[in-house]
């Protein structure tokens, strides 16, 4: 009971509290405005301004915790028959990802490394397109600089969220009005239970394995087996995805709290320019893998851009894209970065640098 109360009392701390007002004006303005996505972009903007302007602001990081389980039961819900059928048919376009990936590394460490004057712990987790907190917990271990991983990767998913969901409407002509879920009304109260029950569950049985990404990953896995069992037929209600679509928003926002003129100037700076360079290879590899025939173009689109998996699931799901194709290929991509980051780092004697220094 008492550890209930200090969570609440956490929860409900001013700066916490000043924070949420700031985020939910800028859904407010984005909504009243009639701009994209104002659940997810109200709240970054705002959020990504006030930091900047100094403003003491704090995430609401065990709730956007929680936000992601219903990305991950969103996802899950979507693997049905239909999709395991189709995995085969996605084999030629996933052999790309690891050469994609490769792509990265042989351009982005160099870049950071030689031009951005970045040691070689940091350059190598600042070029990974993995999942931010992953790069920077293993950029930590192997002596990196975790406030220049922290920015880059935050400044990489700010840049890719945005620019995304523009060439979506202006380039593929896709306007991001498809239904993101029915309200919690329409669905039957048994599913929205075992919804909660495979969210939360999940997530805790995925955090007790050591499971990667277990927020997400957790509570797919789960749903996916309700899903591919008929034993739930909808996805989470629209009401939990614009809450989920909130915290990830204020998130990415409340990430560059604390940043300096000098940080502004060195790191963002580096991850403005990488973004650039990460674009024009996911443009190749995408364009290689259409020509081929192996992915319609706005789902091969969507599956190689190197954005954070939730928003790129929160964005394949209001294009109307293939949720099912751009999840299996953003879980490779993510899958190969983490398995092969302590490897590499070892292989590059980065975690007897990071041991030495704690020495």
């Amino acid at each position: 009971m008492r550890q209930a109360a200090t969570f609440l009392s956490s929860l409900l701390s001013p700066r916490r509290l000043g924070t949420l007002a700031l985020a939910a004006s800028g859904t407010l303005v984005f909504w009243l405005a009639g701009l994209p996505l104002p659940f997810l972009f109200g709240p970054m903007f705002a959020c990504l301004l006030g930091a900047l302007a100094g403003a003491r602001l704090q995430g609401m990081s065990p709730l956007s915790s929680g936000a992601r389980t219903i990305l991950g039961v969103a996802v899950g819900a979507s693997i049905t028959p239909q999709v395991i059928h189709q995995l085969p048919q996605m084999g030629g376009s996933v052999a790309f990802v690891p050469i994609y990936i490769a792509a990265i590394g042989l351009v982005g460490v160099p870049y950071f490394h030689r031009i951005c004057g970045f040691d070689l712990a940091t350059s190598y987790f600042a070029a990974m397109p993995g999942g931010l907190q992953d790069m920077v917990v293993f950029g930590k271990e192997a002596g990196g600089d975790v406030r220049a991983l922290s920015l880059i990767h935050a400044t990489r998913v700010l840049v890719i969220v945005t620019i995304v969901p523009a060439v979506l409407v202006y380039a593929f002509d896709r306007p991001l009005i498809q239904p993101i879920g029915a309200p919690a009304a329409e669905l039957p109260i048994s599913e929205l239970l075992l919804m909660s029950v495979a969210a939360i569950g999940g997530w805790k049985l995925a955090e007790r394995v050591g499971l990667f990404g277990a927020p997400i990953l957790g509570p797919m896995i789960a749903t996916a087996i309700l899903s591919l069992t008929g034993i739930i037929t909808h996805r989470p209600p629209r009401e939990a995805i614009l809450a989920a679509q909130f915290l990830i928003g204020m998130g990415i926002g409340v990430g560059y709290v604390g940043v300096t003129l000098i940080e502004l100037r060195r790191f963002v700076l580096s991850g403005l320019v990488f973004v650039v360079i990460l674009a024009a290879l996911a443009f190749l590899v995408t364009e290689a893998v259409v020509q081929l025939g192996l992915a319609a173009p706005i789902d091969g689109f969507l599956a190689f851009a190197p954005g954070g998996q939730a928003e790129m699931t929160v964005l394949a799901i209001v294009a109307g894209a293939d949720l099912g194709f751009v999840v299996v290929h953003h879980l490779s991509r993510l899958t190969l970065v983490i398995l092969g980051a302590p490897i590499f780092a070892r292989a590059m004697g980065l975690r007897g640098k990071a041991g030495r220094r704690r020495e």
